[in-house]
């Protein structure tokens, strides 16, 4: 049974957060294929459903960004899920706004998220990068990650979760590379190859 994780921190004061663009495309997810409610198991918020053949778990992690690893660890043990099938969704500083990337380990880059994982089950686990832009300044990230989407974002991150709810069976087949594509046409097609992010706008 695959395992699709969004990342991102509990409660409302949050909810609309860049940090939180991995609990926004699980809840895309969710809505595409009638998955039941999300419920609490797993120190998060979980469901199980179907995304064609495959029985899927939906999980967000209710234990603040920097302890995910404890939720994630209990889902995978409980299921005896495999590295291989665990995807995790998550905000991305080094990619811009709209684009995706999926791979396989690699370093955390200095996400709390990812690290708290990776020390719970290592690191060859599935990322789907979600890029939401970099402030232009090391000394902003906090502030703006810890921020709402502006008005202005808003079109751009809906398309990218909705994409990513209509293609991702193909994420349940480990075609990591054919989803990354489709979603790459998938942008480009909604009008969003090139979106500028709040640094460029400074620089500008």
């Amino acid at each position: 049974m695959p395992l699709f994780v969004g990342l991102g921190n509990p409660g409302a004061k949050y909810a609309h957060n860049r940090h939180n663009i991995g609990f926004m495309a699980i809840d895309a997810i969710a809505r595409e294929y009638n998955f039941p409610l999300l419920r609490k198991r797993f120190q998060g918020l979980a469901s199980e459903g179907s995304i064609g053949p495959a029985r899927i778990l939906l999980l967000e992690p209710q234990t603040y960004m920097n302890e995910s690893g404890r939720a994630v660890a209990e889902a995978a043990r409980f299921h005896k899920i495999d590295l291989a099938d665990i995807v995790v969704f998550h905000d991305e500083l080094d990619l811009p706004p709209g684009k995706l990337r999926v791979k396989t380990g690699g370093g955390d880059a200095g996400h709390n998220g990812l690290r708290s994982i990776t020390a719970h089950l290592g690191k060859d686990y599935r990322r789907v990068r979600l890029g939401i832009g970099h402030p232009g300044d090391k000394s902003m990230v906090h502030s703006y990650v810890l921020n709402d989407f502006a008005r202005s974002e808003q079109a751009w991150v809906s398309a990218l979760c909705d994409g990513i709810a209509r293609n991702c069976a193909m994420l349940t087949k480990r075609d990591d590379a054919g989803f990354q594509n489709k979603l790459h046409l998938f942008m480009e097609a909604a009008g969003f190859g090139d979106v500028k992010t709040i640094g460029d706008e400074r620089k500008a």
